[in-house]
This record gives structure tokens, C-alpha cells and sequence, in this order.
């Protein structure tokens, strides 16, 4: 639990209480991705003081939202009890609304893998047609497989986009990014803008995939987000 309560009764401060002290929200976001020894948050999550993350490690297990527990060939990892994955849709829905307001990243900002699976999750659009997207943002890539669900894989080490041009046909490309991908997977520009403007590339595959692509990962247009907020 946190270290200071609110002296507050209700279901809002309870769960601030489990997950709103500095960092416990972002652990259990890669949480959410899958198992993760500590290393592995640790390295997720590069600017978190060793201490604070251990410190919050215990608070949630404490609080029956995450636990450890041994894994085949990997020693102790920390996943989310059941209680704890109940969460899901509140970040997704936090991961939507915080990409409508994100603007260019600040000095030493980061973009991990775990980030970047969450925000593709939180968008994704479950009457999208089948594709197969490797996408690439900075050293990260991701595998993200299209069918009645979405599968997403981490790729590691990324190799070098290439292995020549899929078969005709096929719904697969390669993507290239920078942080300026916010822009497609917020709804700020679509396919066509986003590649002329140099926000995203194809490096292999059809480019006209990267209109099945935006059209499966992407927020509501938020022009009309922007005119309520300024009524």
C-alpha cells in the first residue's frame, strides 16, 4: 500500500493508493506486457532509482496486484496476479487518452518497447482487416500479427529491416519510425501524410499497406476532441 494514505473512502482513492505513488503505474504498464524479471524493469524503465523500484515491487505485492513467482529457465519473475490485470483497461484507456497530448519528447525521454506495445494495444481496432507489420521505432522492433485479436512480439536484437519483398499479395510490410509515429497512431495525420511528411517509412512490402496499417492502429480523429476542448 502507499506510503501515505488520503484519509479518503471510495473506490478512486483506493486504487491511487495501490498503484498512484511515483512509478507504480509504469511497472505494472509493462506488467501488462508480459513477465518481467527485475532486471528486465529495471532496464524498461532506465531513469527508476534501484531503490524506489524495489520499494514499489513490495508495495504492490503487498497490495495483491503483483507477485513473484519462478520461471522455467528464467529464475523469479513478477507478473500481475489476477486481481492486478483487472487494471488493463484503465491504462489502455489512460495510454489513448495520454497520446492525444503528446507532443515531441523532452531531452533524455525514452521510448521503450514496453510503451510502444501498450499504446499499439490501446488503439487497436478489433474490425481490422489481417495484416502482418513489423514495426520499427528507434532500436525497438516489434512483430504485430493482425487476425481476430492482435499479437504483438518484441524482437530482440532488432536485425536490419530487409528479407526482400513479400509475396504478392500479402499484408506485410516494415515500418520505420520515429517518435513522430504519434501522429498516425493518434489520428493526427493519416497514411499519406505521415510518409510524405517523413514521419514513418516503409522499408519493405506494398507502402499502400500503410493505409490497412494506420486504419488498424488509430484514435478517433481528434479534430473533434480539439473542438470540444476549445467550446
Amino acid at each position: 500500500m502507499a506510503a501515505r494514505g488520503y484519509g479518503q473512502y471510495g473506490g478512486v482513492a483506493a486504487a491511487v493508493e495501490l498503484v498512484g505513488e511515483r512509478w507504480a503505474l509504469l511497472i505494472v504498464r509493462n506488467l501488462l506486457v508480459g513477465p518481467r524479471r527485475y532486471t528486465d524493469l529495471k532496464q524498461g524503465l532506465p531513469r527508476i532509482p534501484t531503490n524506489i523500484l524495489s520499494a514499489r515491487l513490495k508495495e504492490l505485492q503487498e497490495g495483491g496486484v503483483v507477485r513473484r513467482v519462478p520461471l522455467l529457465r528464467c529464475g523469479l519473475v513478477y507478473e500481475l496476479t489476477e486481481y492486478g490485470r483487472e487494471i488493463e483497461p484503465v491504462v489502455l484507456g489512460l495510454a489513448r487518452w495520454g497520446l492525444g497530448a503528446l507532443g515531441d519528447p523532452g531531452d533524455g525521454d525514452v521510448f521503450t518497447a514496453d510503451s510502444l506495445t501498450v499504446v499499439l494495444r490501446a488503439v487497436f481496432r478489433k474490425d481490422a482487416e489481417p495484416g502482418d507489420y513489423e514495426l520499427r521505432v528507434d532500436d525497438i522492433a516489434l512483430r504485430i500479427q493482425v487476425g481476430d485479436d492482435v499479437r504483438i512480439t518484441q524482437l530482440a536484437p532488432p536485425a536490419p529491416p530487409g528479407g526482400g519483398t513479400p509475396p504478392a499479395g500479402e499484408a506485410r510490410i516494415t515500418i520505420t519510425a520515429g517518435s513522430g509515429i504519434r501522429h498516425l497512431l493518434s489520428g493526427r495525420k493519416d497514411a499519406a501524410a505521415a510518409l510524405a511528411d517523413g514521419d514513418v517509412a516503409v522499408a519493405t512490402g506494398d507502402p499502400a499497406l500503410l493505409e490497412r496499417f494506420a486504419a488498424t492502429f488509430r484514435l478517433d480523429s481528434v479534430e473533434a476532441d480539439d473542438e470540444k476542448r476549445i467550446a
